[in-house]
């Protein structure tokens, strides 16, 4: 099994794992870039991948630059993209987080896919949890309190939909 990697940029390093044991593979920057206070940011890798057969690669955070405030959001590479991987920085502090070339940002993660036919039912199967969830088998399910709140915030929302629509004839 191998990750195919193309280098598009000079800038690219090739992912590493830090130790023989680790999960994940390095992902650093292919350029230099600030990211706001606040904001986000698309950090190009300057690389392109060919996941093996039965996976996908996730792209997770990194626990020292957590530390630091700035975090990754979602990132998938499916078996048929070939295009550059780019990393969803967002920084959470109230000054701007400076990334250089090869700054270590993200880290891709090879896991194993199931892709099922999907089939439509009427009714699900029951079971003893059934629909609760939101901390529901730890006992810490959403107090009533704030389930109500919940639901007139939902309601007061559909209400002031309607009353918008109404007024755009």
């Amino acid at each position: 099994m191998k990750l195919i990697v193309k280098r598009r940029n000079p800038n690219a390093k090739l992912p590493q794992r830090a130790s023989a044991k680790a999960a994940g593979y390095d992902l650093c920057s292919a350029e230099d870039c600030e990211i706001a206070p606040g904001k986000r940011s698309l950090v190009k890798t300057g690389l392109s991948f060919t996941v093996p057969d039965g996976t996908y690669g996730r792209i997770a955070p990194r626990s020292g630059l957590a530390m630091k405030g700035v975090n990754v959001l979602a990132g998938v590479i499916d078996q048929d993209y070939t295009g550059e991987v780019g990393v969803i920085l967002i920084n959470h502090n109230d000054e701007p987080f400076m990334v250089k070339v090869g700054d270590r940002v993200a880290q891709l993660i090879m896991e194993k896919i199931e892709t099922p036919d999907v089939e439509e039912v009427e009714e699900l199967e029951a079971t003893e949890r059934g629909e609760g969830g939101f901390g529901s088998t730890g006992g810490n399910s959403l107090s009533p309190h704030v389930e109500a709140t919940a639901m007139e915030a939902s309601q007061d929302a559909s209400v002031e939909a309607v009353e918008v629509s109404e007024g755009v004839a």
